[in-house]
């Protein structure tokens, strides 16, 4: 039975349009140049932080960011970053009685912009805060921490094999493969992530019927 469902916040619950397009224009780099780039990335089964040194070798991500900061171009996230089904799909977990935490790969900043959501979660927590970041196993040991449940009581859904289901799968979680995204697209029919994924979703609506299984 599945007590808790942990979800990845980049192409999970939130869209990366405004990330790349932020990341173009202070880089000076046309939008679809930077989108065949994520593409190459994806392809390669690596990152967005090679996408990034792909635009400008040697990049200090932190630094940009720190400078982005300070230039009054940090980060944003609001309620059209958004995918579709994240608030329904979560008030529908929350209302079965499942416990609904967010937690991926951001930044510091990236949490505080997804509290002020206000979203039907009972927490919410990322890589910046905790000062570890997925794959390490490490991370998934704070998720468990996060969820109080036991791994198999606990889902994690993601759309990255790498980051997502295949370090999930590795400490005990159960997992769902979510189809969106580059990478949730690209490795959909994947032999390994199939073999790795509990289950395979193309909308987050499909969790509450995992949950009363």
């Amino acid at each position: 039975m599945i007590e808790t469902v942990v979800l990845d916040v980049g192409e999970t619950i939130t869209r990366d349009d405004r990330y790349w397009a932020a990341w173009a224009d202070w880089l000076k780099i046309p939008h679809h140049t930077v989108s065949a780039l994520v593409g190459a990335v994806v392809a390669q089964g690596h990152d967005n932080a090679e996408a990034l040194r792909l635009m400008r070798p040697g990049i200090d991500v932190g630094a940009e960011y720190r400078a982005r900061e300070a230039a009054g171009l940090g980060e944003r996230l609001d309620e059209s970053d958004l995918y579709d089904d994240v608030r329904p799909a979560l008030a529908e977990l929350r209302g079965r009685g499942v416990r609904v935490v967010i937690a991926g790969n951001q930044t510091v900043r990236a949490g505080e912009l997804l509290r002020g959501l206000d979203l039907p979660v009972d927490a919410i927590a990322t890589s910046g805060e905790w000062g570890v970041a997925k794959p390490q196993p490490e991370f998934f040991r704070r998720v468990v921490e996060a969820a109080q449940a036991a791994p198999s009581a606990t889902l994690y859904v993601g759309d990255h094999p790498a980051n997502d289901i295949f370090p999930a799968k590795a400490a005990g979680l159960r997992t769902a493969h979510l189809r969106r995204g580059p990478w949730g697209y690209l490795w959909a029919d994947d032999a390994e992530v199939n073999a790795a994924a509990d289950w395979r979703i193309d909308s987050l609506t499909q969790l509450a019927a995992i949950v009363g299984r």
